[in-house]
């Protein structure tokens, strides 16, 4: 009597079965090891030169690298996180308290010639009337103001559920440096049996993407966050770590920097700090003519074109579907999408086999 199904395709849905149920078992770790993959590969090159100052010796350079990315992003990130939480509550306390009598009228918008009196009515009817701020925030984020309070609260109490997650990702990073080469080798094994006529040009155009993405758009993100965030608190702007986060997110998209630092110099024009204000504006324009010039066509130059749509929307889904880790993952994860589509692109057009899509 012959069976059923074929031994070899028995044997497939086996091994399916198998890699779904490990899968299940190890689903919580699946984010932390995906950032420890993309920070592993975006830091390879720096690891590479560690690895040759220590003489080859893997587990001494991993150890290394790992305290250099404690030490530089782990542990700022955590503190400037938590300040600006901190800050941000203490911002939400105020405009709960105002939110019940309503906020008066700057002079400054007052006695504004031509518009005074029309921006004055709007100021009323915004954020001058009782519970107007209320109302104003909640159309424009479609949350109350107690609803957001109780979710920084919320943020605050996950701090311990979010540290495990960093000590999974640091362990994970630890064997991606200490053993990559091993991986990389095996993942090439793998790579070449399933495409075995665009594995080589896939697997090289992959890191350039992840680099350029977490280079171009992360790295440069936060480094305009922290400078402008000192600055704020050089100008005597109230809660900078606040809006040094704030500007560090936004400027994640392109013209999301200048916007909040001509807000925040118009607000110091507006408190009589003129001269502050001109200053803080002329720095921000200097640090972003000097970003967008020299510093991110050197981290993002070569062969490398970094797309804008795709990471955007990679931005925006993965900090709404996995929270702050989603900033790196998202961006990442369509950078690939986008790498694979243009491999298969690059295939078509010269009649070369590849993966279907």
């Amino acid at each position: 009597m012959s069976p059923v199904l074929p031994p070899f395709l028995i044997v497939r849905w086996l091994l399916l079965l198998i890699i779904l149920t490990a899968l299940y078992f190890i689903k919580i770790f699946l984010m932390p090891s995906l950032a420890a993959l993309i920070v592993g590969i975006a830091s390879w090159p720096i690891y590479q030169r560690v690895l040759y100052v220590f003489s080859g010796k893997n587990a001494l350079a991993a150890s290394v690298s790992l305290l250099f990315f404690l030490l530089v992003l782990v542990i700022p990130i955590t503190f400037a996180f938590a300040y600006a939480v901190q800050e941000a509550s203490v911002f939400i306390k105020w405009a709960i308290t105002v939110n019940r009598n309503g906020i008066s009228i700057p002079f400054w918008i007052s006695s504004m010639p031509i518009l005074g009196d029309k921006l004055s009515d709007y100021w009323c009817l915004y954020f001058g009337e009782p519970y107007a701020l209320g109302r104003t925030v909640q159309v424009i984020s479609g949350e109350h103001l107690g609803n957001i309070y109780r979710m920084l609260i919320s943020a605050t109490s996950n701090f311990f559920h979010s540290l495990l997650s960093v000590f999974f990702m640091l362990i994970t990073l630890f064997f991606v440096y200490k053993d990559g080469v091993n991986m990389l080798a095996q993942l090439d094994i793998f790579g070449n049996r399933i495409l075995p006529d665009s594995w080589i040009r896939l697997s090289r155009v992959v890191p350039a993407m992840i680099n350029s993405t977490v280079t171009g758009m992360t790295l440069i993100a936060m480094g305009e966050g922290v400078i402008l965030g000192f600055a704020y608190w050089i100008a005597g702007v109230p809660s900078p770590v606040l809006l040094g986060c704030i500007t560090c997110f936004l400027a994640l998209i392109p013209g999301g920097a200048p916007f909040v630092f001509t807000m925040v110099s118009l607000y110091l024009l507006s408190s009589g700090k003129a001269f502050a204000a001109l200053c803080l504006f002329i720095w921000g324009t200097f640090e972003l003519f000097v970003v967008d010039k020299t510093i991110r066509p050197r981290l993002v130059g070569g062969p490398v074109k970094l797309p804008f749509l795709p990471t955007f929307f990679g931005l925006i889904g993965g900090l709404k579907t996995m929270g702050i880790i989603g900033l790196f993952i998202g961006p990442v994860l369509m950078a690939i999408v986008v790498a694979m589509w243009r491999e298969w692109i690059f295939s078509a057009q010269n009649n070369v086999d590849s993966f279907d899509i």
